[in-house]
């Protein structure tokens, strides 16, 4: 067994055998569970806490190498060297706003690319992670919807990019807020997005509350259910953006699908803790979903559910096929939803000078354009 302590000649050699033994070839240890580093550990001979020591120190101190793992024994740390890797996504380009909204270009080990966001508000600092190259849902608002899809992201893909993200900063925040916003649809990545909030809000790892994470969708009825009961904590934000099928259609094909009704009756009946509601995105679109008449049906629609809207701006990029509602469309919507007690909010673009805002990430990457 390893030992922080000097380890016997003999001992040594048979915990070495049991490495080899049951694990062959290199591994990349980024984004495994602390369950499975910790069976790794087990598997070859070694004390379950080891496993937990070196997922602390990849995801709460950020280690690169196994050298920097100091905690552990010399000698488990050159037979780590030579079996495993510590690879993370990398920073292939910066560019930063005038408002202060970051955003990085992330390549990932296949070269394929997704872009990630920061964006400091006050005491608010959140981070807003892809969660798949490319984006199958063709949203028309969505500059993503425009690069074909090629796949989903690892937990370690979707948790690199808060962790290069926030090391981008001179002082990083002490408390952090993550959205499911960025490239893809998160409820289309089982996998990658469970496993991923496993790391990031764990106490020994990236220790962000559930409570400040959201989850962005255009609604998949059976994936949304599932989520709201794995996972009662983390925020639900869905994608709305019309009042009446034909429109959603026009504009996000997935309500050919799933149209409004079923996604309201499941929105309806979501199992939600205690003082927490469901936010229902609305992306203003100026002459096509932005009337007097839009707000109304959306009052109605809403009715009874304990929700807010999230008002947003459209952010146009090269070629969009949309243009922004005016102010006072804007301002008129969010008075008639105000007006029977919803709560309601118009979101501030924020990086729209850098390809940064809301709806307008797609990255200098391999794929192809549409």
């Amino acid at each position: 067994m390893w030992r922080t302590a000097k380890i016997s000649t003999s001992i040594d050699r048979g915990a070495s055998r049991a490495f080899f033994a049951n694990i062959r070839g290199v591994k990349n240890v980024f984004g495994m569970s602390r369950g499975e580093l910790e069976s790794e550990l087990v598997a070859a001979g070694s004390p379950r806490f080891r496993g937990g020591q070196i997922y602390r120190s990849i995801y709460a101190r950020g280690a690169q190498s196994f050298e920097e793992m100091t905690e552990l024994s010399r000698q488990l740390r050159e037979w780590l060297s030579r079996n495993y890797v510590i690879r993370r996504p990398q920073v292939r380009d910066r560019s930063l706003s005038k408002d202060g909204t970051r955003k990085l270009l992330i390549e990932l080990e296949d070269k394929r690319q997704v872009e990630t966001v920061y964006i400091p508000d006050g005491k608010r600092h959140t981070f807003c992670l892809s969660t798949q190259v490319g984006c199958p849902l063709k949203c028309t608002f969505c500059f993503s919807g425009t690069v074909r899809f090629e796949r989903n992201l690892t937990p370690g893909e979707i948790v690199g990019q808060f962790l290069l993200a926030r090391e981008e900063l001179v002082s990083p925040p002490a408390r952090s807020n993550i959205v499911f916003m960025g490239m893809g649809e998160p409820l289309l990545n089982v996998e990658g997005v469970d496993g991923s909030l496993e790391i990031l809000s764990d106490d020994k790892a990236c220790a962000v509350s559930p409570r400040r994470i959201t989850l962005s969708t255009a609604g998949l009825p059976d994936e949304l259910e599932r989520f709201a009961i794995g996972h009662p904590a983390v925020g639900l934000a869905i994608s709305l953006h019309a009042t009446m099928n034909g429109n959603r259609s026009r504009i996000m094909p997935i309500n050919r699908k799933h149209p409004l009704e079923e996604l309201l009756a499941v929105a309806r009946r979501l199992p939600l803790p205690r003082r927490r509601r469901i936010t229902f995105e609305y992306v203003l679109l100026g002459g096509e979903n932005d009337t007097r008449a839009d707000a109304h049906r959306l009052a109605s629609l809403l009715e009874g559910m304990n929700t807010k809207v999230n008002l947003i701006t459209y952010n146009p990029w090269p070629g969009s096929p949309h243009i922004r509602t005016t102010s006072e469309a804007a301002e008129s919507f969010m008075w008639i939803l105000a007006n029977v007690g919803i709560t309601v909010s118009l979101r501030k673009s924020r990086g729209d000078d850098v390809l940064a805002a809301c709806g307008q990430l797609a990255g200098s990457s391999t794929s192809t354009r549409l």
